[in-house]
């Protein structure tokens, strides 16, 4: 079968923190010839980095802790351990770029590498949103305090786990996209990294 669709129309019918458009449209069929005409929102232009930090020297993780809107009403406190992250916010700005900045602005700590593990579409039923994903080396010891951008409404509290008490809280207090695929990813590649960081 061949994968076509047919856009029909879009409007934008949300400009606010997201941006969202309406979109009208059909797709061809598994069955031949066309399916039904859909109608789905989708949340646009988001392109995104997240970075698990880690001390191989002390086998220690940073990690932030913020609060997030999505959990409010779902999960109390609604607090989430996360690897640091952000938005791109521009064209004109690498993913590499963006994990480097964010990692200063979210934990004050300086990088000694930074390893690309790979990229994602988080869902792709509803948003264009990629997330580019890395692994980076820091100082673990020198990994404390508040940080964030006020101006962003931001404010995230530094916070360090034993790499194996970080596995062991997967799907329990670390239950984030970013922090489940990053940590398991380490996990599998742990050697490989280590002896490309030793070089």
């Amino acid at each position: 079968m061949s994968k076509d669709y047919e856009l029909r129309s879009n409007e934008q019918v949300f400009d606010g923190f997201f941006k969202m458009k309406r979109y009208r449209l059909r797709h061809s069929s598994f069955h031949g010839g066309w399916c039904e005409e859909i109608v789905r929102e989708r949340i646009e232009r988001l392109a995104a980095v997240s970075v698990l930090l880690y001390d191989p020297d002390l086998d220690r993780l940073v990690l932030i802790e913020q609060f997030r809107i999505g959990l409010m009403g779902t999960q109390e406190p609604p607090w989430s351990i996360e690897t640091v992250s952000g938005f791109c916010d521009t064209e004109h700005e690498s993913p590499e770029e963006v994990a480097r900045r964010e990692v200063v602005e979210e934990t004050g700590c300086e990088l000694k590498a930074l390893t690309h593990i790979g990229a994602f579409y988080v869902s792709p039923g509803m948003s264009v949103e990629q997330i580019n994903l890395y692994c980076g080396r820091v100082d673990a010891g020198k990994a404390v305090g508040v940080h964030g951008l006020a101006h962003e409404g931001e404010e995230m509290r530094v916070l360090t786990l034993p790499r194996q008490e970080a596995v062991r809280q997967l799907f329990g207090r670390l239950n984030t996209t970013s922090v489940i695929m990053t940590l398991q990813w380490l996990e599998t590649h742990r050697d490989e990294l280590l002896a490309a960081w030793r070089s």
